[in-house]
């Protein structure tokens, strides 16, 4: 298999499993204010940017940090 395909998808699925883990919804679901995947495309670069590494791209720590999840899940 080719590395670099395989990184591509497993970061694509990797970013959707945290908008539906932590946040119970689609990407393009509100409160996303455009309707166009912005967020999505937005950590689906950064953590393209670290390689995959999602620890240092701090994604889970801004989704689990992030007002809508606190909301949702409590302090």
């Amino acid at each position: 298999q080719n590395a670099t395909l395989n990184q591509q998808e497993f970061n694509k699925a990797f970013v959707l499993m945290q908008y539906y883990g932590y946040l119970r919804r689609n990407p393009y679901d509100s409160p996303e204010l455009t309707l166009d995947y912005q967020g999505y495309n937005f950590w689906l670069g950064k953590l393209n940017t670290f390689n995959g590494n999602y620890v240092n791209a701090e994604m889970v720590k801004a989704f689990i940090s992030s007002d809508e999840y606190r909301h949702r899940f409590g302090p």
